[in-house]
């Protein structure tokens, strides 16, 4: 006679004589180990710095791959319209190139792309802004670098300098006043000027 209880007991005690815990160990991928082709798993790309968007806190990580182009407009895209415009790539690659300067420092986003409703709206208030700005086409950037352990970001007259001395060729504007303390970055002209 079959008994549903004694097939069920039964089945519990397969189950530990398979695995004694009665669970199997999980292995996270990633731990170094060798995969199914017996090559070694990769091990993360280390960290060059974070990007802070300074008006939503959004933070992203800065490696030698992340992020994306996509990812990277999509944080820079409009604070007041949520317009997004796809960004040069000489942009990234410069805050890529800094961060390696500055390891583990958080890179502040003050300004990304900038709708002309925005740029209208900000020259109106009276912001030195251009009427036909770079950050409207995407071909700007402004931000501080703050230092891993620091609290407030390097002078941008310093971070001007860093920029040249990278052979960078395009406009860079400094704004060393407690309340503007940013540095503008674009690929157009080669030009300077301080805020």
């Amino acid at each position: 006679m079959f008994r549903p209880a004694s097939a069920i007991f039964a089945a519990a005690l397969a189950a530990l004589v398979v695995s004694p815990s009665g669970v199997d160990a999980r292995v996270e991928r990633g731990m170094g180990l060798a995969n199914k082709k017996g090559t070694a798993v990769h091990e993360p790309r280390p960290l060059l710095a974070t990007l802070v968007q300074t008006h939503t806190d959004e933070r992203l990580v800065l490696d030698e791959t992340s992020p994306t182009s996509e990812r990277f407009s999509a944080l820079l895209a409009d604070r007041v319209t949520g317009e997004r415009h796809t960004f040069d790539p000489r942009l990234l690659d410069l805050l890529r190139a800094l961060a390696r300067k500055y390891p583990a420092s958080r890179i502040e986003l003050v300004s990304g792309y900038r709708s002309p409703k925005l740029n209208e709206m900000m020259r109106k208030k009276g912001r030195h802004v251009a009427s036909h700005s770079q950050h409207s086409l995407g071909h700007a950037v402004d931000f501080r670098i703050v230092p891993a352990g620091a609290d407030r970001g390097l002078d941008p007259r310093v971070l001007e300098k860093e920029i040249r001395d990278l052979g960078w060729d395009g406009g860079v504007g400094t704004y060393p006043l407690s309340s503007d303390w940013f540095v503008h970055a674009d690929v157009g002209k080669n030009r300077r000027w301080g805020g």
